[in-house]
């Protein structure tokens, strides 16, 4: 079979350059399992924990999604589990950390656990190789790299690439406004961000954002990038942990079905319904100036249809489920393993590749 491999590979010790986004609400450990015994970084996420502690405002049940135990528990038993269940692969994974201003303690409680639960097992050590962080600001999330984590961190535009660099960033993920959930205040798309980021910053970058095929990899390398991350097309897999309607729903909508309003964290992409539909009327209405790039507060009837709309999810009425997903959800058509996806996606991008090279370079 044809593939391809870059720096990424050997960075992260994977055989393909493919990562998977950390997405919430779910902690994806099962996404991550697939991911990783196929051969990319499965990530497992920590942000629907993360937003359980969040006081008043948690938008998830956490008991429905997660049981009883203390969200420290709920990570360190996704980890254990994970590194259980990918060990006859020798796969590689990782953490997903939000650190947005809102998870603040959340944040350094999973960072915490994660290097606890790793450095007590030799075998987890070994594997659990990466910390991604995103959605914050990444200056005191360096620590990190003294357990020997590889420490990427994920970013919007050209200055906070440079942020992250500065900061100490392994590696980055320069993610366009095209993608699912969250998205910067300001719409910049990976065609622009990517060969952007690529030009300002020395460190490593992957892409993502709109990336769901052979052909949106292989552009992604052509702009510079050592890999990529997907998120929307991960969720549209057999293995995923979201629910059977979210992924047939992506199958079914089209590139111009999603739309972006006020979140619980700043902007996120929703798959449009009349869920997506209601809170971005409210934030026409209560936060008008969201839409001219500048942040600005949620408020309680936002978080409220938020909040309202992951129960309609857990309780399957899809018209008024929350549900976030990129642009790209327009070119996803089915719904296979992690493992036909990678190889197929790998396949059909060193083809593109090779083809491209062939009928353009002279």
């Amino acid at each position: 079979m044809a593939s391809i491999h870059t720096e990424l590979c050997d960075l992260l010790g994977i055989k393909y350059p493919i990562l998977q986004g950390g997405m919430g609400p779910y902690k994806t450990e099962d996404l991550a399992i697939a991911v990783s015994n196929a051969g990319a970084l499965g990530v497992i996420s920590s942000i629907g924990m993360a937003a359980t502690l969040l006081p008043d405002a948690a938008p998830v049940d956490a008991v429905r999604l997660f049981g009883t135990d203390p969200p420290k528990v709920i990570l360190q038993k996704s980890i254990e589990r994970v590194a259980k269940e990918t060990k006859k692969t020798h796969g590689i994974f990782g953490v997903n950390v939000p650190v947005a201003t809102e998870f603040s303690i959340a944040s350094q409680m999973f960072v915490e656990q994660t290097i606890e639960t790793r450095e007590s097992d030799s075998d987890i050590e070994r594997r659990l190789r990466v910390i991604v962080t995103s959605a914050g600001n990444p200056k005191p999330w360096a620590e990190v790299k003294k357990h020997g984590l590889i420490w990427i961190h994920v970013v919007p535009s050209v200055y906070h690439a440079r942020k992250a660099e500065a900061a100490g960033a392994d590696m980055i993920v320069a993610s366009g406004h095209e993608g699912g959930a969250h998205v910067s205040w300001e719409p910049v798309h990976s065609m622009v961000l990517v060969p952007a980021v690529v030009r300002a910053v020395k460190i490593p970058v992957v892409a993502a954002g709109g990336i769901c095929d052979g052909a949106s990899i292989a552009a992604a390398l052509c702009m510079g990038a050592k890999g990529v991350q997907m998120g929307t097309r991960f969720i549209a897999t057999k293995e995923s942990d979201f629910e059977p309607m979210w992924k047939e729903t992506i199958v079914k909508l089209e590139e111009r079905q999603t739309l972006t309003g006020r979140g619980l964290f700043g902007p996120m992409r929703f798959l449009r319904n009349k869920r997506a539909e209601m809170i971005v009327e409210q934030t026409l209405a209560d936060v008008p100036r969201f839409y001219l790039g500048e942040p600005v507060e949620s408020n309680e009837k936002i978080l409220q249809l938020e909040r309202s709309g992951f129960d309609d999810l857990l309780d399957k009425k899809s018209d008024t489920a929350l549900m976030f997903g990129g642009e790209c959800t327009g070119r996803i058509d089915d719904i296979p393993t992690a493992k036909e996806l990678i190889e197929r996606l790998v396949r059909e991008a060193a083809e593109v590749l090779e083809k491209t090279r062939a009928s353009c370079v002279r």
